[in-house]
C-alpha cells in the first residue's frame, strides 16, 4: 500500500554494501571449481545471470571459505548492488550465528537502520527479499550447519546469486533449492606443493619440490594445515625443510598414537596445529590457549588484555605473532577471530595446560572488563538511570573509557554479540553475579539501535541468576527492564505482570526510589490502555515519592508523563503547567531524550489550539533531538507529531511522508500499535485531500491492527475516521462502524473521549 501516489513507498536509503572480507593472500589453484563457478554464474546461455545457489562443502580445512571468497571478489562487477556476507558459525565451538543474526547484519548493510530490523525471523527475511527483489547482490553464506540456518537468507530474484560453504551436504538446499554442489577434496599434490611455494617464496631459498611433496602428505594435502605449515618454514628461513618435517612427523606420531586413526584429514590437521603451536614462545603460546576461552566470536585488544591478564602494548605484540604464524586472522585494525577449527583446539589447549583456576580467573578478568565497560557507557548512552553497585574490576582488566556519545554507542553496537555470548557463558559456568549484573548494566548501555528482542535473551538469563541468587534487588531491577522490554513489543500482559512483581519486591525490600520507579512504569501501562485516571494516581504517587528523594530528574520525568495522561483527556492547561515545570529541570540538567520528549506533547498541545507555527517548531526540534541520538524509536514515534502538524497545515504530501517514514520504522521495530497510528495520520491525510478511497483504506487497517491488538480508544478513532471517509458514498456502512465506535467508547469518561463520543451520536442523530 503506497502513502503517495507520487513516490514509491519510502524505505532505506539505496546503500551498496561491500561486506566480503579481503581476498585471500597467495591463492593459488582450484582453477577446475573457480570454472564451474564460473559457469554456473553464465548460465546455460552463457550471458544472463540466473537464480542460482552455489554450495561449496568439503572437509574441515579444505579451503572452502578461501576459495568462496577468490571467486566472489574475481566476479564482484557482475553484482552492482553489492555483495553481503555473514560467517555463520555452523562448527564454532559457541553458538552459531541464527538466520536473524544474519538478517540484522544484511538489513543493516542495505541501509535499514539497525533498531528498525523486523524483530522475527519471517518479517526480516520478508523485508530482506523485499530490499533485494530489484537488485543484483552477491551473497556469501560461510561455514552454514544446516538448511534451516540458510533458507531464511535466500532472495527470490533472479539477479542475485548465493555461494555457501558448508562441510555438509545440506541436501535440502539442492532437492528443493536447486542449488549446484561443488565438493572441494584436499589438493592434488601438484597443486599442494603450489601452495607451499606461494607462501615461502621469497622467504627461504626454493624448497625441494620432493621434500615439498612429503610436507605436503603431511598436512593431508588441506590448504589450512599448508598454509600454517609454510608460515611456519617461510619464518625459519635457514633450517633445513628436512628438519621441520622431522619435527612434523614426531607430532604427527604422536598424535597419532593419541587419536583413533578414524578421521584421518582431522588427525593431520591437528598434527599442524600442534606443531605450529609448540613452535610459538610461551607468552604466544598462552594467549593462544586463553582466547579458546573467549565468550564470543570476535574480540579487541582490550578485551584480550583483560583475558590474559597483559598489558595493551603486549596484547597487540602477542596477537601480530598469532596472525603472522595464521593461528588468528585479522578482520579489522582492532579486531580478531578464529577459524572455527583453530577455537576449538585452543579451547583443548586450555583445558589442558591451565588449571582450573587460570581458566577461571581469565574468565573473570575479561567478564570484568565488559562489564565494567558497559558501566562506562552507560554513563554516556543513559546518564540519568542509576548504575548497579559493582565490585571493582580485576587489576588486569582495564575497562575502556568514552569521550563522547558516539563513542559509546559505536562500542555498545560493535560489542553487542559478545556481551550477549558473555551473559551466556557466566550463567553456563555458574558465575551467577556477572550474569545478573551484565544484564542489567546491558539494558541501560545498549546502544539505541539495539533489538529489544536480543536483550530479552539476556533479560531472561539475568532473572534466573538473581533468583538463583535471591538478590532480589537485582531481580526487581531485571524486572522493570523487562517490562520496559515487553511494552516495546507490544505483549502488555508480561509488561505488567514484570512491573507488578517488581513493584512487590521494591515494597519488600523497602525500597521508595525503586517503588517509584516501578509505579511510573506502570502508569505507562496504565495509560497505554487509557485508563487515565488510574495512570493519573500512579504518576503522582510516584512523583511525590521521587520528590521526597530529592531524585529531581525522575520527578521530571514522571512529571511529564503524568502531563500526557492530562493531555489524552483534554485537560490542556494543566498537561502545560507540568511541561513547563519538567523543562526546566531537563534544559538544565541537558537531558535531551527527556526534552525531546516534552517538545513532543508541547507540539500536540499547541496544535489542539491552533498555533500551527509554534507546533511545527517545537515538532522539529524533537524530531532533531531523536536524530542526533541514533534513536529510531523515538524518531518513528516523534514523526507521527511532525505528520499531524504538517497535516494541520495543509502540507499533506509531507505529512504522507512523515507517516509513512514513522510506518516503515515501526514495521521494522515490530510495533504494530505505533504503525497503525501512522496508517491512522494517513488515512487523515488523504481525507484532507478528499481521496476518500485512499482514506478508508488506510483506516481500515489501521482498525484491524487495533482490533488485533485489544486497543479499544485508538480502534475507535479508526472507525470514525473510516465512518467519515464513507458517510458520503456508503451511508449505512459509515453508520454501522460509528455504533461499533460508540460502543467501544462507552467505558471512557475523560473529556476527550466525552467529546468524541458526542460529536459521534450529533452525526447519527442528524442524518449524517
Amino acid at each position: 500500500m503506497h502513502f503517495h501516489h507520487t513516490r514509491p513507498p519510502e524505505g532505506p536509503s539505496r546503500v551498496v554494501p561491500r561486506q566480503l572480507p579481503g581476498d585471500v593472500r597467495g591463492f593459488v589453484n582450484r582453477t577446475e571449481e573457480l570454472h564451474r563457478l564460473d559457469a554456473i554464474l553464465a548460465g546455460d546461455s552463457g550471458d544472463s545471470v540466473v537464480v542460482a545457489i552455489c554450495l561449496i562443502a568439503g572437509t574441515a580445512g579444505a579451503g572452502k571459505t578461501s576459495l568462496a571468497l577468490r571467486w566472489a571478489h574475481q566476479v564482484k562487477a557482475a553484482f552492482p548492488d553489492g555483495q553481503l556476507y555473514v560467517n555463520l558459525r555452523g562448527y564454532d565451538p559457541g553458538e552459531p550465528v541464527t538466520a536473524q543474526e544474519a538478517l540484522h547484519r544484511f538489513l543493516t548493510g542495505l541501509g535499514v537502520p539497525a533498531s528498525a530490523v523486523p524483530t522475527n525471523t519471517e518479517s526480516a527475511a520478508a523485508l530482506f527479499r523485499s530490499l533485494v527483489a530489484d537488485r543484483r547482490v552477491l551473497i556469501v553464506l560461510d561455514n552454514a550447519a544446516t538448511v534451516a540456518q540458510v533458507r531464511p537468507l535466500l532472495p527470490g530474484h533472479p539477479g542475485c546469486l548465493v555461494v555457501v560453504t558448508s562441510r555438509g551436504r545440506l541436501s535440502g538446499l539442492a532437492v528443493r533449492d536447486g542449488a549446484h554442489r561443488i565438493t572441494l577434496g584436499t589438493l592434488p599434490e601438484r597443486e599442494a606443493v603450489a601452495l607451499l611455494r606461494a607462501v615461502t617464496s621469497g622467504y627461504r631459498p626454493e624448497d625441494d619440490a620432493a621434500k615439498l611433496g612429503e610436507l605436503a602428505r603431511l598436512c593431508a594435502r588441506l590448504p589450512l594445515a599448508l598454509r600454517i605449515a609454510a608460515e611456519r618454514a617461510a619464518s625459519h628461513p635457514h633450517m633445513h625443510l628436512d628438519e621441520l618435517i622431522a619435527d612434523l612427523c614426531d607430532e604427527s606420531a604422536l598424535w597419532a598414537a593419541l587419536s583413533t586413526g578414524e578421521e584421518q584429514d582431522a588427525d593431520a590437521v591437528h598434527s599442524v596445529f600442534a606443531w605450529s603451536y609448540r613452535a610459538l614462545s610461551p607468552g604466544a603460546a598462552r594467549l593462544f590457549r586463553l582466547l579458546g576461552l573467549h565468550p564470543g566470536p570476535g574480540f579487541g585488544i582490550g578485551a584480550v588484555s583483560a583475558l590474559a591478564g597483559i598489558s595493551m602494548r603486549q596484547a597487540r605484540q602477542l596477537l601480530d605473532v598469532l596472525v603472522g604464524a595464521h593461528l588468528l586472522e585479522q578482520t579489522a585494525p582492532d579486531r580478531f577471530e578464529f577459524h572455527d577449527l583453530l577455537r576449538a583446539y585452543a579451547t583443548e589447549q586450555s583445558r589442558s595446560e591451565e588449571t582450573a583456576d587460570s581458566r577461571a580467573a581469565a574468565l573473570r578478568r575479561v567478564l570484568d572488563w565488559y562489564l565494567h565497560t558497559a558501566n562506562a557507557a552507560q554513563s554516556w548512552i543513559s546518564p540519568a538511570r542509576e548504575h548497579v553497585p559493582l565490585d571493582p574490576a580485576d587489576e588486569k582488566a582495564v575497562p575502556l573509557h568514552f569521550s563522547d556519545y558516539d563513542q559509546a554507542v559505536d562500542w555498545a553496537e560493535r560489542e553487542q554479540a559478545n556481551l550477549i555470548a558473555a551473559v551466556r557463558t557466566a550463567e553456563k559456568v555458574g558465575l551467577d553475579r556477572y550474569a545478573w549484573q551484565l544484564s542489567t548494566v546491558f539494558w541501560s548501555a545498549q546502544a539505541p539501535s539495539a533489538s529489544v528482542t536480543d536483550w530479552l535473551v539476556m533479560g531472561e538469563i539475568g532473572l534466573r541468576a538473581t533468583r538463583r541468587l535471591g538478590e532480589r534487588a537485582g531481580e526487581a531491577g531485571i524486572l522493570e527492564s523487562l517490562g520496559f522490554a515487553y511494552r516495546r513489543l507490544n505483549d502488555i500482559p508480561k509488561a505488567l505482570n514484570s512491573h507488578r512483581e517488581a513493584l512487590t519486591i521494591r515494597r519488600e525490600l523497602a525500597d521508595p526510589r525503586g517503588e517509584a520507579s516501578a509505579l511510573n512504569a506502570l502508569g505507562l501501562l496504565s495509560m497505554r490502555q487509557r485508563r487515565l485516571h488510574e495512570a493519573e494516581n500512579q504518576f503522582v504517587r510516584a512523583m511525590a515519592i521521587f520528590q521526597e528523594l530529592g531524585a529531581e530528574h525522575w520527578e521530571a520525568v514522571t512529571r511529564a508523563n503524568l502531563a500526557t495522561a492530562h493531555f489524552e483527556a483534554g485537560r490542556l492547561a494543566e498537561a502545560e503547567g507540568n511541561l513547563e515545570r519538567a523543562l526546566v529541570v531537563h534544559e538544565r540538567m541537558a537531558n535531551k531524550r527527556s526534552v525531546g520528549n516534552v517538545l513532543r506533547i508541547r507540539s500536540a498541545i499547541h496544535l489542539e489550539r491552533g498555533e500551527l507555527s509554534d507546533a511545527d517548531r517545537v515538532a522539529q526540534e524533537a524530531l532533531d533531538i531523536a536524530l542526533e541520538l541514533r534513536d529510531h524509536v523515538l524518531e518513528g514515534y516523534w514523526l507521527l507529531y511532525v505528520g499531524d502538524v504538517q497535516q494541520a497545515l495543509g502540507q499533506c504530501a509531507e505529512a504522507l511522508t512523515s507517516y509513512q517514514r514513522s510506518a516503515a520504522i515501526h514495521r521494522r521495530l515490530g510495533d504494530r500499535s505505533r504503525e497503525a497510528l501512522a496508517w491512522y495520520g494517513a488515512g487523515g491525510a488523504y481525507q484532507r485531500l478528499e481521496r476518500t478511497d485512499e482514506a478508508a483504506d488506510f483506516y481500515r487497517r489501521a482498525a484491524a491492527a487495533q482490533q488485533e491488538l485489544g486497543d479499544l480508544w485508538h480502534r475507535a478513532l479508526a472507525l470514525d475516521g473510516l465512518a467519515t471517509s464513507l458517510c458520503d458514498t456508503d451511508v449505512a456502512e459509515a453508520r454501522r462502524h460509528w455504533n461499533v465506535a460508540l460502543q467501544l467508547l462507552a467505558d471512557y469518561g475523560d473529556a476527550r473521549a466525552v467529546t468524541l463520543r458526542e460529536r459521534i451520536e450529533g452525526r447519527l442523530r442528524g442524518g449524517l
